[in-house]
């Protein structure tokens, strides 16, 4: 699938993005419609990427009870992810390998929607996450991106992973879409082509 033209091993990564109960799970809080079809997908993306010894990187959403991230606190979403409840951990069904690092994101008033930066909603501040330092530190320079939701966090993160200068994949059947609008999906493809990423 992601692997035949991007071969995972040595400078590659994979970064699965916010395969979390509240989205992953029908019972979710905010479930991604089909959310739960890309768990047992993601399970062989990741033993592919193990299997070649590319780094596998995770990425939750690790909200605090009120913020402005929260429509009860003035923001677009029902509450979810809130840090350390059963809606803020990985799916039961994800394989997640011994050791594999976990880059929380969205813990204080930021928006927490890409992998590698937040955006803080008081100060318009953006600020790095650990993600960069990460795959830094085992000198890859191409990432596929898989998890929910395609038109906010697996977006957000593939746009800052270009930005980079990472060469960037972005496999379609390895994320669902929350569509807020009409047409969301394609807009947000249309925007990571724009920026280089191979969308496929």
């Amino acid at each position: 699938m992601a692997a035949e033209r991007f071969a995972y091993g040595p400078g590659t990564a994979l970064v699965v993005v916010d395969v979390q109960v509240d989205f992953a799970d029908p019972t979710g809080s905010l479930h991604v419609r089909g959310g739960e079809e890309v768990v047992p997908l993601v399970n062989a993306e990741v033993e592919a990427a193990t299997a070649a010894g590319s780094p596998v990187v995770f990425t939750q959403d690790w909200h605090p009870e009120h913020t402005p991230h929260f429509a009860a606190d003035g923001g677009t979403w029902p509450v979810h992810c809130v840090a350390g409840t059963p809606g803020a951990e990985l799916h039961p069904a994800l394989v997640v390998p011994e050791g594999a690092p976990r880059v929380r994101k969205g813990t204080g008033a930021e928006d927490g929607y890409s992998g590698f930066s937040e955006l803080d909603l008081a100060s318009g501040r953006r600020e790095a996450t650990v993600l960069g330092d990460l795959l830094d530190a085992h000198g890859v320079r191409r990432i596929v991106v898989v998890g929910l939701a395609g038109d906010y966090c697996v977006r957000a993160t593939a746009l800052d992973g270009a930005a980079r200068g990472l060469a960037v994949r972005v496999p379609l059947a390895l994320t669902r879409f929350v569509q807020l609008a009409e047409g969301d999906d394609e807009r947000a493809v249309a925007e990571m082509r724009a920026a280089g990423v191979e969308v496929l």
